[in-house]
């Protein structure tokens, strides 16, 4: 191969990872306005298993946990035109929240498993803890793990993006909330549909 060659391959393969990382940003951001918008107009506080609360203590700022499941038709990692979210999923929620006060500095730490609602949305409600500041910045973070997948969508079933990567936090002093907002995770049918996603995926 010659230089020229190999300095193409490198330049190949560095845009592959800029789409990629883009790809990821974009997910991430379109998942916490949708949870932000769905948040305030109260979508989804449907279902009974999706929305449950944890009282920690009085003071603010109220923290809620949320993410989202869908079908990865296209084995990319991205919701593309075929997706659709998954309802009825079990997820386990882990998080850890470092509270500080004038007197004392401990770790909070816990996990609890959650169902996706009919919007294919997963959501904590966290009453609020005292000594702990929103920002992911401070020692606070939480992740999603898939445990089950729904079984309204049998075809549907094959773990793909198995545990959160990221987390963007969303603080609105309006409404004394703190909102973690969880990178999506997915499942993918069996098999590539070709026709629906014809290459390049």
């Amino acid at each position: 191969m010659s230089r020229g060659e190999k300095k193409n391959e490198l330049n190949d393969a560095k845009m592959k990872m800029g789409e990629e990382l883009g790809r990821r940003v974009v997910m991430a951001l379109l998942v916490a306005g949708c949870l932000w918008v769905l948040l305030t107009w109260g979508v989804v506080g449907g279902g009974v298993e999706a929305v449950r609360t944890i009282n920690v203590g009085s003071s603010a700022p109220h923290i809620t946990v949320m993410g989202m499941v869908y079908c990865d038709i296209c084995y990319n990692n991205s919701f593309s035109t075929h997706s659709f979210f998954l309802p009825g999923v079990e997820v386990r929620i882990d998080c850890k929240f470092k509270a500080h006060s004038a007197t004392t500095s401990e770790d909070i730490t816990f996990s609890v498993n959650r169902s996706t609602n009919r919007y294919g949305i997963y959501k904590l409600q966290i009453g609020s803890v005292d000594g702990v500041n929103c920002a992911a910045g401070f020692g606070n973070s939480c992740r999603a793990t898939l445990l089950s997948p729904s079984t309204a969508a049998a075809a549907c079933s094959v773990p793909g993006s198995t545990t959160t990567s990221d987390e963007i936090t969303i603080e609105s002093t309006l409404s004394n909330t703190c909102i973690y907002s969880l990178t999506a995770l997915n499942y993918r049918p069996p098999s590539l549909n070709l026709t629906l996603c014809p290459p390049p995926y």
